[in-house]
């Protein structure tokens, strides 16, 4: 029998190996490379496939020959970000490993718990379980980004097993059972350039929360993108006004805690603080519950470059105020769910262009098919053009699954008698497409209780890294028992 420190350590261990590796979406071969070779070291066979993706194979212990396979799956993939301030380089720069007494964290960036600590348990419970049928670890490469690896995973290796735990959820009590599915949508245009003279300003966004734009949704929390898109057209009803730059947000399914423009005005620097300040009191009047530390920020600068064209403006504020983002609909399955939401996640521009990332999840397929058709109508009458990119399935909720009365059991003996929470969520798992590839698959998603990820104030509570670890090897255990 393992001790508990043991486990500790070594989850632990594993997770701190792979902080040392730059993985942000995208750019995973060297943390790819890592993990095949550690599979190996621990006794498991498999491969590396075209999109680094890896599927790494240990036989079933003494006796358990029989037991249905059953796969353990995370993602390699990080959310990388850094505090104002903090020299960071997602490419190059390793994680700092902060450990205390209670929580694992970063020092001034996100932690990359979500999902390395999936991984670092997956990788301890293969070693330690003594008594297991098959198993199967399937690692994956951007889920962060557009969830490719699960989308282009071949289905085989889906095929021949029965059960599959998801190790990408962020709370130790929590048994998910369903998840939202999501869209790609990209907005890009084209821009033109005009010198102008009038007195230049910079205008920002600050102090707002963000956070993970599923998670993090329901919470009444403001976009910061849009709140600025907002700000913008009130000082249009004041008088000129004329973009030099407008930026904001860092990633997709992230919500934007800040965002910046700088522009170029006729209107007073009084008038626009004045403005400013309403469009702060209009803003708390809606958001202010859940995100009260929001401000703009403002003042005159020099040196600054040429503005976008009229028309381009009018349709790039046009679109950034008729996008909703936010809780679209609640759900009717399960009372104070989100049903479906969106997000502007990024707005880029430089001197020829502007992108903007827009990302709608559902529970509820057809929900997104008809964002799609709206969002189709808005790129047509504000002149961007439109990208529908990846779509990611909902994962519907299994009536009678086994693994998760399993799973439940295991829980409550390890817990004196609690039950766990059992859920869908409101957030993108690669789960949808597993199910999608094997309909018979019988999954749940569980984890290590994290909170902030996809922030600088990403942390994992320690004391729940052991009792996750032995809630998956006693569920293998029990599934070792089950025959076929």
């Amino acid at each position: 029998m393992i001790d508990d420190t043991k486990i500790l350590e070594t989850v632990i261990a594993e997770f701190e190996a792979l902080t040392h590796i730059p993985r942000p979406s995208g750019h995973e071969r060297a943390v790819s490379d890592y993990l095949k070779k550690r599979f190996t070291e621990i006794g498991c066979t498999g491969t590396q496939d075209e999109v680094l993706n890896i599927i790494a194979d240990m036989p079933a212990s003494k006796g358990c020959e029989s037991a249905p396979l059953t796969i353990l799956q995370g993602h390699m993939d990080m959310v990388c970000v850094a505090e104002a301030g903090i020299a960071y380089d997602p490419l190059k720069d390793p994680i700092k490993l902060v450990r205390t007494e209670k929580y694992l964290t970063a020092d001034g960036t996100s932690l990359g718990g979500d999902d390395g600590i999936g991984v670092a348990e997956i990788l301890a419970v293969m070693q330690y379980t003594e008594e297991h049928g098959a198993l199967r670890a399937i690692i994956t490469v951007d889920e962060e980004q557009g969830m490719s690896g699960a989308r282009r995973l071949d289905a085989a290796h889906l095929a021949d097993a029965r059960f599959l735990i998801n190790c990408d959820s962020e709370d130790y009590h929590i048994m998910t059972v369903g998840s939202a599915g999501s869209v790609n949508l990209d907005f890009s245009r084209v821009l033109s350039r005009r010198e102008s003279e009038l007195p230049a300003y910079r205008i920002a966004v600050e102090g707002m929360l963000g956070g993970h734009s599923g998670e993090r949704i329901g919470d009444g929390r403001g976009n910061a993108i849009r709140t600025l898109a907002l700000a913008l057209q009130a000082l249009e009803g004041h008088g000129g006004i004329e973009i030099v730059s407008f930026t904001g947000g860092t990633a997709r399914n992230a919500i934007p805690p800040t965002a910046e423009a700088i522009i170029r005005s006729s209107i007073g620097e009084r008038e626009i603080v004045n403005v400013l300040v309403e469009e702060e009191k209009r803003f708390q009047a809606l958001y202010g519950a859940a995100d009260p530390a929001m401000k703009f920020a403002f003042s005159a600068v020099e040196h600054t470059g040429r503005v976008i064209g009229r028309e381009e403006q009018h349709d790039l504020i046009a679109l950034l105020t008729l996008l909703r983002t936010g809780v679209h609909d609640m759900s009717r399955l399960h009372v104070g769910k989100v049903e479906t939401s969106a997000n502007i996640g990024l707005l880029h521009m430089d001197e020829n262009t502007v992108s903007i990332q827009f990302f709608p999840r559902s529970s509820v397929n057809e929900r997104l098919d008809e964002i799609i058709v709206m969002v189709r109508t808005m790129a047509e009458r504000t002149n961007f053009n439109l990208t529908v990119g990846s779509q990611s399935p909902a994962w519907r909720e299994r009536e009678n699954s086994v693994l998760a009365k399993i799973m439940g059991e295991v829980y409550a003996a390890q817990n004196s008698g609690a039950a766990m929470k059992i859920e869908s969520i409101h957030a993108g798992l690669e789960t949808s497409w597993h199910a999608a590839k094997n309909p018979d698959l019988d999954m749940v998603s569980i984890g290590v209780t994290t909170t902030g990820i996809h922030t600088p104030a990403e942390r994992v509570e320690i004391a729940a890294i052991v009792p996750e670890a032995k809630l998956m090897m006693d569920t293998l255990r029990r599934i070792a028992h089950e025959k076929g």
